[in-house]
């Protein structure tokens, strides 16, 4: 049974003052919290075990979601003292929840729907360590931009210029992982992306999936305002 790890413990200050009083997990695109549309997401591909990571207003995360019954899946915590990283953050939840098989990760400000079925077929297919989504993004200026080689990233350049890019291509943020990659990260605070998947990628092991449906940043106001607008819930999708 594939778990889920959901990155959801930042204070959220590019939102303020929407997250004065609210943790950004819980701000409301198309009238629900940002991460319920990503733990519907995983339900629809078989993924009900879900550890939250959280921090900022703990309690108030504890107090919506509950243990997951309410949802149809189970929910367990990982509360994070003080802020780890996205490296420390993934280390702790897996190590306190036993995470011991293959599992997938998402940071918590972003919304995407991800074909998590398709994308861990293709990790167990190609033997990875780790596989990235990647997402094309118009200007990639704004963000870390892979390198391809074939189906593996050997390589990310931050925001490079538009000259400088190796492709269109950026981490979305959605990631499957083999437990025993986190061993090489260091104790306390730290990067996935920096001390995990960088150091990985020039070894060969790390795989890209290229993600072709929604996918909508919402870590500033002006990126939440453009995902509440357009964002299409998965009720609202042609086909469904």
């Amino acid at each position: 049974m594939t778990e889920a790890i959901i990155l959801a413990g930042g204070f959220g200050t590019r939102l303020q003052p929407l997250t004065e009083k609210t943790p950004k997990p819980l701000l409301p695109i198309k009238g629900k919290p940002i991460i319920e549309h990503a733990i519907e997401n995983f339900k629809r591909h078989g993924i009900l075990d879900i550890i939250l990571s959280i921090g900022y207003k703990a309690d108030m995360m504890k107090e919506y979601f509950g243990d997951g019954s309410r949802l149809g899946i189970r929910i367990s915590y990982c509360i994070e003292g003080e802020p780890l990283g996205t490296g420390g953050a993934i280390k702790k939840a897996a190590r306190e929840n036993d995470v011991h098989d293959t599992f997938v990760a998402i940071n918590g400000d972003n919304l995407a729907d991800f074909d998590w079925t398709a994308i861990l077929q293709a990790h167990r297919k190609n033997n990875a360590k780790v596989t990235l989504s990647l997402y094309p993004v118009e200007d990639v200026t704004q963000y870390g931009i892979a390198k391809i080689d074939g189906d593996k990233i050997v390589e990310f350049i931050e925001k490079p210029s538009v000259e400088e890019a190796p492709s269109d291509l950026n981490n979305a943020g959605g990631y499957v992982i083999e437990p025993e990659v986190l061993e090489m990260l260091p104790e306390g605070r730290c990067s996935i992306e920096r001390d995990c998947f960088e150091k990985l990628a020039k070894d060969g092991e790390v795989y890209a999936f290229r993600h072709e449906g929604q996918w909508f940043p919402t870590d500033d106001l002006e990126k939440y305002e453009r995902a509440d607008r357009e964002f299409i819930p998965h009720d609202g999708m042609k086909g469904d």
